[in-house]
């Protein structure tokens, strides 16, 4: 096994392409191993923070006739842009996709999608096979049972995967908080999906923008 490790080994901004898979109604309809609200909250998230560090985003869905549009959420993040609609299950057989990523020249391969044991599972298995450095975005991700996503990730980590959370990508892209390039930006993101991190930050503004009170002797 080749490991993934030292320094150019974590994700660039400059270095990354970004690919959400299937983030429709029908997928989740039946997703049970994550709350939905949260996949939906981490896919707009992961959206929103390759936005703000330009990043190159393809968005693609199944047969949306029938299974239904990408989450609003997410399609909002990049107004006017294409969704490639395909008729594979697997991504990676789609040409158009595939000639959406290359066109990039990035090569390290970032993909969140419904399901983790199908539409994500296949697209990533290929890619690895075809010397891709990819990285699934697990919690922007989703699958029918807990047993599915987790068999799935065991599966993907054999074939050479790296996981992360959508957290661990943005701060992964940021690095240092001396690149003020996208900070701000990043900090909008997290104070929207970031929970309680987002609610801290706005607490701690309070604070710092609260006058002292004079003494009264």
């Amino acid at each position: 096994m080749t490991f993934r490790n030292g320094l150019a080994s974590l994700l660039r901004p400059e270095d990354s392409v970004l690919v959400l898979i299937d983030h429709q109604p029908y997928q989740l309809a039946n997703l049970n191993s994550h709350d939905p609200h949260m996949v939906v909250n981490n896919a707009t998230a992961l959206a929103k923070s390759a936005k703000a560090f330009g990043v190159p985003t393809i968005l693609t869905s199944v047969i949306a006739e029938r299974g239904g549009l990408i989450f609003p959420q997410i399609t909002d993040v990049f107004p006017g842009q294409e969704v490639i609609d395909r008729t594979f299950i697997n991504t990676w057989e789609d040409r158009k996709v595939v000639d959406a990523v290359k066109a990039t020249g990035r090569k390290q391969l970032i993909i969140a999608g419904l399901w983790t044991e199908i539409c994500v599972a296949m697209p990533v298995i290929q890619a690895l096979g075809e010397g891709w450095d990819v990285t699934v975005v697990t919690d922007a991700s989703g699958a029918v049972s807990v047993e599915a996503h987790q068999v799935a990730i065991q599966r993907m980590i054999a074939a050479g995967a790296n996981m992360m959370t959508w957290l661990a990508v943005a701060a992964e892209w940021q690095r240092d908080w001396a690149r003020t390039d996208h900070a701000a930006e990043l900090t909008e993101v997290l104070k929207q999906h970031a929970a309680g991190s987002g609610i801290a930050y706005l607490w701690e503004q309070q604070l710092l923008n609260t006058p002292v009170p004079r003494n009264a002797g």
